[in-house]
């Protein structure tokens, strides 16, 4: 019998945020916006070695995971971070943090690894 994964609305959310994240230039545009509260995406494309396209398209897979919100000011875009979703995003890390159970006893870390941890 083959099991099937079910993720629950969370973990997909979760997933598409950690997934959006772990472009290296998505995670710079995403701590470019921290720095810079407000910017317009001419401002993220002098940031970056890329063409404005490129920037749009990463700003879209930003925006649509919920990291950053986009608002029209006359013929641009003005985006920063969203703070809904990165409250969110720190709530389930803080739950994964709050666990805190031990993953191994020292004596059962060493025989796994072979004596190196």
């Amino acid at each position: 019998m083959v099991k099937t994964l079910r993720p629950s609305p969370d973990e997909l959310r979760l997933a598409r945020m950690l997934k959006a994240l772990g472009n290296p230039v998505r995670f710079q545009i995403v701590t470019y916006l921290a720095e810079h509260p407000t910017c317009i995406t001419r401002d993220i494309v002098a940031a970056t070695p890329l063409a404005q396209s490129t920037v749009s398209q990463h700003l879209k897979v930003l925006q649509d995971a919920g990291l950053i919100q986009g608002e029209i000011e006359g013929p641009a875009t003005c985006y920063c971070l969203d703070p809904t979703g990165l409250r969110w995003l720190d709530e389930h890390f803080q739950a994964w943090a709050g666990r805190q159970v031990a993953c191994c006893p020292p004596s059962e870390r060493a025989i796994r690894t072979g004596g190196k941890g």
